[in-house]
């Protein structure tokens, strides 16, 4: 696709957040997370960018795969999903639903990344939920929270209830729905979400086998916290995200354009 770049057009700092949440995209695709052109990653600009008091948000152009996002290509919208600056793209509004109630509840979410895959809608379909039987259960278990299914989300009236049940959790189980990850910046929304999915999976398969299943010690979930900052030496996602770049570098680079 024929994009003109918006690297001229907008700031530095916009334009390196533009370039990440099309790296996270991409990798989103890259790991088989996607589901086709549904489900939405959305990035806050800095009031640095905004100015103060405003509330302005990246979002995927709707109808475009994610392996074909760009950060010229992305749109950016206000909090009732306007277009904020002219793009021959559209957008969805009702798919920004659950990400504008997590935004406007959490000022602290610079990225919310939500998917729907076959291990993590498995999960969510289940009575149990998220089960502490791996060492990656933990880090989730920390800071999780579950949201009933209500349909499609696409009504405001939900925000509220959605809300309340996420609180200050950066896991989000929608039930009967898929996965939900808040993070400060997007390489900290995406680590999340690799957890997570790897959680699901693990789960999945573990049931699989038929066997009894060994829980992990409560003790040891209490504790975890600290055990992901020392994993990451204090550092969240941004200790991964620089290798993540690199394997986007050598695979295709069209993400920054």
């Amino acid at each position: 696709m024929n994009i003109p770049s918006l690297q001229n057009e907008v700031s530095p700092e916009e334009w390196q957040l533009r370039c990440d949440l099309a790296a996270c995209y991409r990798l989103v695709a890259l790991y088989g997370w996607s589901d086709l052109v549904f489900t939405h990653i959305s990035a806050k600009l800095p009031e640095s960018v905004t100015g103060p008091g405003a509330h302005h948000f990246l979002i995927n152009p709707y109808g475009l795969m994610f392996d074909e996002i760009t950060a010229s290509s992305l749109v950016k919208v206000d909090e009732q999903c306007n277009k904020v600056i002219d793009s021959p793209f559209p957008v969805n509004p009702a798919g920004f639903v659950i990400h504008s109630a997590v935004h406007e509840a959490r000022r602290d979410a610079g990225c919310v990344l939500h998917t729907h895959t076959r291990a993590g809608v498995g999960v969510s379909a289940q009575a149990g939920g998220v089960l502490p039987i791996s060492q990656q259960s933990t880090f989730v278990l920390a800071s999780l929270a579950y949201h009933a299914y209500e349909g499609v989300a696409f009504r405001d009236d939900e925000k509220p209830r959605l809300q309340a049940d996420l609180g200050r959790a950066n896991f989000l189980v929608l039930r009967n729905h898929g996965l939900l990850t808040v993070g400060k910046t997007i390489a900290d929304a995406f680590l999340s979400m690799y957890t997570f999915e790897a959680t699901c999976r693990i789960q999945i398969d573990a049931q699989a086998g038929g066997g009894a299943l060994t829980p992990v010690n409560p003790l040891i979930v209490q504790g975890v916290s600290e055990a992901m900052r020392v994993q990451t030496g204090g550092m969240g996602g941004a200790f991964v995200w620089p290798a993540l770049i690199r394997k986007l570098e050598r695979l295709d680079a069209s993400y920054r354009s």
